[in-house]
This record gives C-alpha cells, sequence and structure tokens, in this order.
C-alpha cells in the first residue's frame, strides 16, 4: 500500500471522526434545547416589577454600594431552584404537594398560610408593575390598567391548555424584551464601570436603610414562590422517567437551564442598579416612586430611555403576574389539597392585588415591602425543602450531599440574620 492511499484513508477517517463530533454537538444542542423552558419561567421572578422598586431604590439613595447583595443573592437564588428542580425530578411531585405527604396536618396548614401570603405580596408587587407599564406607556388610569393587567395575565395562564411549552415561549419573548430595554438603558447612562466592578466584590451597608433596601432586594431576589414553583415545572420533562440515569440526565440538563437564566437575570437586576446610580444618584435625585423614575430619565437620557423603561417595567409586569398566578395554582393545590377549580384558583390570587391598586397606596413603597415581606416567608420555603431533600428514602440517588446539606442551612442562616437585623433598624433607628 502507497503512502499517498495511508493518507487518503487517515484524510477518511479523520472526516468522518469530525462529522461525527459535530452530529453529536448538533444531537447534544437539540437535547439541551427540549429542556430549556422551566427556569426561565422562573427567571421572571428574578426580575419583576419588586426589583425595580429596591433596586431603583438602591441605586438612587447608595450608589452602586450595594450590587454585591445582587451577585450573592444570585448565587444563592442558583443554589436554592437546583435544589427545588431536583426535589421534583427525583420525586415526581411539587414541593408542596411533598410537604403534604409527610407532614402534619397542622404544619402543612401553617405552611401554607405563610406561602399564600408570600404569594399575594408577589402579586401585589408583579400587578402593579403591569399596571404602571400601562398607566406610563398609555395613560389608563390606574384602575382600568389593573383590571386589564389582570385580564392579560389570565390570557397568558390560559394558554397553558396548550401546554407549558407555550407559556415558556411567551415569557422567554417577554424576558428578551426586558433585556432589550435595560441593555438600551446601559448603553445610555454611561456608567462607571471600576464602581461598578469594585462594589460588585466588596460588601458594605452603610445605615439601616441601606440594610431595609439590601433584604428587599434579597426578597426580590431569592423569591419563595417560585421555590415552589420549580419542583412543579420540571414535572413537564419528568414523564417516563423512571431509572436514576434518566433522573441525573434531567437534573443535569435543568441545571444548564437554571445557569443561563439565572444569569441573565442577574445582569437585568445588576442593570437596574447601575442605571439607577449613574442617572439619579449622580443628579443628586433620590428617587421615591417608578413614576419618578420614568419622568426624571426623559429629561435626564431623553425620550428613548423613558420609553425602555416603561416596555421594560409591563414586560415584567406581566410576565411575573403570569407567574405569581401558576405559583399560587400549586401552592394551593398542593399543601392542603384545596379542590378548586383552576380558573377560580387564578382569580383568587389575582384579587388583593387589584384590591392594593383600586386603594390608590404609594405604588413604589407598597413594592418595597412586599419584597421584604417576601424575604420574611423564605424560611417556610427553605427548610422543609432541605429537610426533605436530605432524605434517601424520598429521594433516592438524588440524596443532598453532606456539602450541599451545609451550605443550604448557611443560606437559611444569612437569611434568617438579615431579617433579625432588618427588624432591629425598623424598631430602634430612625428609617
Amino acid at each position: 500500500m502507497s503512502k499517498f492511499q495511508l493518507r487518503g484513508e487517515d484524510m477518511n477517517d479523520q472526516t468522518a471522526s469530525i462529522e461525527t463530533k459535530i452530529r453529536h454537538k448538533v444531537f447534544s444542542i437539540n437535547q439541551l434545547l427540549k429542556y430549556l423552558g422551566p427556569a426561565f419561567v422562573v427567571s421572571v421572578a428574578y426580575v419583576d416589577p419588586g426589583n425595580f422598586a429596591t433596586n431603583i431604590s438602591g441605586g438612587s439613595m447608595f450608589n452602586y454600594s450595594l450590587l454585591w447583595v445582587i451577585l450573592w443573592s444570585n448565587i444563592m437564588a442558583i443554589f436554592l431552584q437546583s435544589m427545588s428542580a431536583k426535589l421534583g425530578i427525583a420525586t415526581g411531585r411539587s414541593l408542596p404537594k411533598i410537604c403534604s405527604l409527610i407532614f402534619q396536618r397542622k404544619t402543612n396548614w401553617f405552611l401554607w398560610i405563610i406561602a399564600e401570603l408570600a404569594a399575594m405580596a408577589t402579586d401585589l408587587a408583579e400587578f402593579l408593575g403591569g399596571t404602571l407599564g400601562l398607566y406610563l406607556l398609555f395613560k389608563i388610569p390606574m384602575v382600568y390598567a389593573g383590571f386589564l393587567t389582570g385580564i392579560i395575565t389570565f390570557m397568558i395562564v390560559y394558554m397553558e391548555k396548550y401546554g407549558q411549552k407555550v407559556v415558556e415561549l411567551i415569557i422567554s419573548i417577554l424576558i428578551a424584551i426586558i433585556c432589550i430595554a435595560y441593555g438600551m438603558e446601559l448603553f445610555l447612562a454611561k456608567p462607571d464601570w471600576t464602581k461598578v466592578a469594585i462594589c460588585t466584590i466588596i460588601p458594605s451597608l452603610s445605615n439601616g436603610e441601606a440594610v431595609l433596601i439590601a433584604v428587599g432586594m434579597l426578597g426580590a431576589t431569592v423569591m419563595p414562590h417560585v421555590i415552589y414553583l420549580h419542583s412543579q415545572l420540571v414535572q413537564c420533562r419528568n414523564k417516563g422517567f423512571v431509572t436514576d440515569e434518566d433522573k441525573r440526565k434531567h437534573l443535569k440538563m435543568e441545571r444548564i437551564d437554571i445557569a443561563i437564566a439565572m444569569n441573565i437575570a442577574f445582569i437585568v437586576n445588576a442593570a437596574m442598579v447601575i442605571v439607577s446610580a449613574a442617572v439619579f444618584y449622580k443628579n443628586g435625585m433620590v428617587v421615591n416612586t417608578i413614576e419618578e423614575a420614568h419622568m426624571s430619565l426623559k429629561p435626564l437620557l431623553g425620550t428613548m430611555s423613558s420609553a425602555a423603561f416603561g416596555i421594560a417595567l409591563l414586560a415584567s409586569g406581566l410576565s411575573s403576574s403570569a407567574v405569581g398566578t401558576m405559583a399560587g395554582q400549586t401552592i394551593m393545590s398542593g399543601f392542603i389539597g384545596l379542590n378548586i377549580p383552576i380558573n377560580l384558583r387564578r382569580l383568587i390570587t389575582m384579587i388583593p392585588a387589584l384590591a392594593i391598586i383600586e386603594m390608590g397606596i404609594n405604588p413604589m413603597k407598597a413594592l418595597v415591602i412586599s419584597q421584604v415581606i417576601l424575604s420574611f416567608a423564605l424560611p417556610a420555603a427553605i427548610i422543609p425543602m432541605l429537610l426533605i431533600t436530605r432524605r434517601k428514602d424520598i429521594m433516592g440517588k438524588l440524596v443532598n450531599k453532606p456539602i450541599t446539606d451545609v451550605l443550604g442551612w448557611i443560606i437559611t442562616g444569612i437569611i434568617i440574620f438579615l431579617n433579625i437585623l432588618l427588624l432591629y433598624y425598623t424598631f430602634t433607628a430612625d428609617i
């Protein structure tokens, strides 16, 4: 055999190897795309109108100094959402449903009440965001804008009738709108990127009011209702997965989904603080309402900036209202097995937010306080999840490793400590 023949065979082998690798990569991408979705639905809660309120307040009052809160809140969120997804994949049930099976009825009633209060606080923030978005963009009176937000939310959630993936697609489009809008805001704001980097890495809390805003940021970023919801959303792709290998593969794909979606949410959250600091703090303005933020952007950065802000707020409000309603359904049917028709469940979840809008309470203040309520509700979601995921008889091969348990309890401890700090400053400091 000649050298030319050998070279030809080598080249054929190399070509075949390259083609195999390409096919494998295409197959892997296609496989991944099948699993992408649940974390994007969940990530909406991390860029909801509550985030607008706390991040705008934080940036306008404390410049870039609270960016580290966004970073660490996001790290906690990734960990907790991974735990929730793992629980759903391992058990084939949502967190509220598993709680109803293993805890006493009194405990489940307590957990249900806390979860419902958290869902109401969540819906308050989300409906207010959608309502404000419609009001700021189209000058629709707040009461009518609130009802319109409810109708649009109901329509988005109703699309679940045609499959969860349809809702995932709608929400992903709304997230893309938020990203584009805030990308434009960042470009126009021209922030000090050196200070941004320093404040993202180095923690600081200057006073009691900074603690209040920091805990609000935590409550707005690490959300209890989506910890319940994520364990339910993974069930759509969990059907027929009975072997440990199947479940591990599903969990691996879901972790990639979480990493992509949560980091997009982190970038958007950080952008909110950065824009607020670069525009409002730089000009000596403390922003107390979202309307002020919208109105102030126009003379400072131009009409395009204020329009982008309004569009982002509207997309955030509509998408997160839908997600909050879905979470309310999971909570209501899970803990105590309330057998209520699904459309009535959706309506019950929306009513408190619509009532607050009609009462005319300051939206910015209501948004910040709602996020603090969520922060206090977090341990009631995290602690049962940690207790369940450490049990091998329930989780099987996906049971927590010792290091996972340690990290989980550290995160829970940090959240409880911050809440105690908040109480201390609320009753002893002039905030």
